[in-house]
C-alpha cells in the first residue's frame, strides 16, 4: 500500500492538479463574495439594530441604491412650490429625508453592502469631524471619485493631511488675503465608458498646463525672482521654506501634489463661490425687503466707489444675509466619514467600515436649534453672530467642523462679500416669471434649470 501512493501521484496529470487548484480557489473567492455581499452586511445590521438603532432592511448587492435612484427621478420631475421655495430637503435627498421622517436622526439607509448611519446631533458630528483618535476617515469611494475633480488635502487623511495643509496655511492667512484676491492663473468616476474616458483626458491636460504654470513659476523663484502675490505664488514660497513640526527643514510636497492642490483652489475658489452668489440673488428676490437692507449697506458704506477691503469687513446685513444662504443652501450638502475599525460614537458600538453621513442641510434646518422659523429665510438670526444664531453653534457648519474645516472659508466669504455689493451696487434685480425653483445636487448645489433673472443697470 505504501509503495503504490507514489505511483498513483506520478499518474496524476498535471491538469488535474491544476483543475484541483482551480476549484479550491474559486470556491474561496466564491465564499469571499457570498460574505462581502450578504453575511457581513447581515452582521452589521443585525449589530446596529441590537443596540437600538432603525434603518431600511439590507437588500442583496444593491442596499437602497435603487430605491435612492427611484426617489430621485421622482422629485428631479417635479419643482419646490414657491409658497414654500426654501423647504427642498424632499427634492435634493429624498431618501435620507423620508429615512429620517420614518426612522429619526439616527437612523441607517444603505449604500450598496456599506450601512450609512446618519448624524445630525452637533454633539456627533464634533466627535466625528474632530477625529481625535484616528477612527474616522474619508470613504473610499467618494477620494476616488473626487480625486478626478479636485484632489489635495480635500481628500487626504493623517500625516499626508497634516503636511499638505501646514504647508497650505499661510497662502490662507487673513493678511495675505488682502493681497491675493485674484483668480488663479489656470487655463480655464471607474468603467471605461465615454465619459469617464473623456474625464480622464481633460484630468491629463489639466495636469499637463499645471505642470507647465508651476515648473516655470519655481525657475523663477529658483533664479532670485520674488514669488508672485497670488494663491500659487504663496503656496510655491510656503512649500519651498516648508520645515517640519520639529522647526527642522523638510522636503515639502512634490509637483504632482502641488497640481491636485491648485484643482482643489479652482473648484473651491470658483465653483464653490459661484454657486453660493447663485443662490443669494435666488434668495434676495425672493425677499425684496432684504435686497432693499443689503443694497441700503453698500451704497452707505462704498457708494459708488470700488468695494475695498476695509469697508468689506463693516457689511453686517450682507454678511448676514450671505450665512443665511449659506444656511439654507449649502453648497456641500454632506460629510461623509466611515469607521476603519470598531469605534464607539454616542453610545453605540459600530463596526469597521461603516459609513457616517453628515447631512448639512438638515442640521441646518433642524427646529431644535434653529428655533420654529428653521425653514424660513431670516437673516436677522445672525444679527449677533453664529454664536447666538442658534442653540448650537456646531448647528452651523457649512464650511465643515474642526481640524478639517475648509482651509478657505475666509477667502470664499471674502469673494462672496466682494461679487453681491458690485452688483448690489450697479444693478436692480427680480426673478423672471419663468423662474423655476428646482436645487438640485450635483456634488454642489444647484439650480436644475438654471436661474433666470431680469436685471435693470441703476
Amino acid at each position: 500500500m505504501d509503495g503504490g501512493a507514489p505511483e498513483l501521484l506520478r499518474e496524476a496529470s498535471p491538469w488535474s492538479v491544476l483543475a484541483g487548484a482551480a476549484a479550491v480557489l474559486l470556491l474561496w473567492w466564491a465564499a469571499q463574495v457570498l460574505d462581502w455581499a450578504w453575511l457581513a452586511p447581515r452582521r452589521m445590521e443585525r449589530a446596529l439594530r441590537a443596540q437600538g438603532l432603525k434603518g431600511t432592511r439590507y437588500r442583496f448587492l444593491w442596499g437602497d441604491l435603487k430605491e435612492e435612484r427611484r426617489l430621485a427621478v421622482e422629485a428631479l420631475s417635479r419643482p419646490v412650490p414657491m409658497g414654500r421655495p426654501h423647504d427642498i430637503l424632499p427634492r435634493v435627498s429624498p431618501l435620507l429625508h423620508r429615512a429620517v421622517e420614518e426612522r429619526g436622526k439616527l437612523s441607517f439607509t444603505w449604500f450598496g453592502t456599506t450601512p450609512r448611519v446618519t448624524i445630525i446631533d452637533p454633539e456627533l458630528v464634533r466627535e466625528v469631524t474632530s477625529n481625535k483618535d484616528g477612527n474616522f476617515v474619508k470613504t473610499k469611494l467618494a477620494t476616488r471619485i473626487v480625486k478626478l475633480l479636485i484632489g489635495g488635502v480635500a481628500i487626504l487623511d493623517g500625516e499626508k493631511w497634516a503636511k499638505h495643509r501646514r504647508i497650505m496655511n499661510p497662502a490662507f492667512h487673513a493678511e495675505k488675503l488682502k493681497i491675493s484676491h485674484r483668480p488663479l492663473p489656470l487655463l480655464v468616476s471607474l468603467l471605461p465608458t465615454k465619459n469617464n474616458r473623456r474625464m480622464k483626458a481633460i484630468n491629463r491636460e489639466t495636469n499637463t498646463i499645471l505642470r507647465g504654470i508651476i515648473e516655470k513659476r519655481y525657475k523663477t523663484m529658483e533664479n532670485g525672482e520674488p514669488a508672485k502675490d497670488d494663491l500659487l505664488g504663496m503656496l510655491l514660497q510656503s512649500n519651498m521654506n516648508y520645515s517640519n513640526s520639529d522647526g527642522k527643514s523638510s522636503k515639502g510636497i512634490t509637483v504632482e501634489e502641488v497640481i491636485e492642490e491648485c484643482k482643489l483652489f479652482y473648484f473651491a475658489g470658483t465653483e464653490t463661490t459661484a454657486v453660493l452668489l447663485t443662490w443669494t440673488m435666488v434668495a434676495l428676490s425672493m425677499h425684496p425687503e432684504w435686497l432693499d437692507r443689503a443694497r441700503d449697506e453698500v451704497m452707505q458704506v462704498f457708494g459708488q466707489n470700488k468695494p475695498d477691503l476695509s469697508g468689506i469687513s463693516r457689511l453686517k446685513v450682507v454678511t448676514m444675509v450671505l450665512y443665511e444662504v449659506l444656511r439654507l443652501y449649502p453648497p456641500a450638502l454632506f460629510l461623509n466619514r466611515r469607521t476603519h475599525k470598531q469605534t464607539e460614537l454616542g453610545g453605540v458600538m459600530y463596526p469597521p467600515d461603516v459609513m457616517f453621513v453628515i447631512p448639512i442641510m438638515f442640521i441646518h434646518r433642524d427646529p431644535v436649534f434653529w428655533g420654529p422659523d428653521a425653514g424660513e429665510f431670516n437673516p436677522g438670526r445672525f444679527a449677533e453672530g453664529v454664536s447666538k444664531a442658534c442653540s448650537d453653534p456646531g448647528a452651523f457648519i457649512p464650511f465643515s467642523w474642526g481640524p478639517r474645516v475648509c482651509i478657505g472659508q475666509n477667502f470664499a466669504l471674502l469673494e462672496a462679500k466682494l461679487g453681491i455689493s458690485m452688483i448690489l451696487q450697479r444693478f436692480a434685480f427680480e426673478l423672471s416669471p419663468a423662474y423655476v425653483h428646482a436645487p438640485y445636487n450635483i456634488l454642489t448645489l444647484h439650480p436644475q434649470h438654471s436661474v433666470l433673472v431680469r436685471v435693470r443697470r441703476l
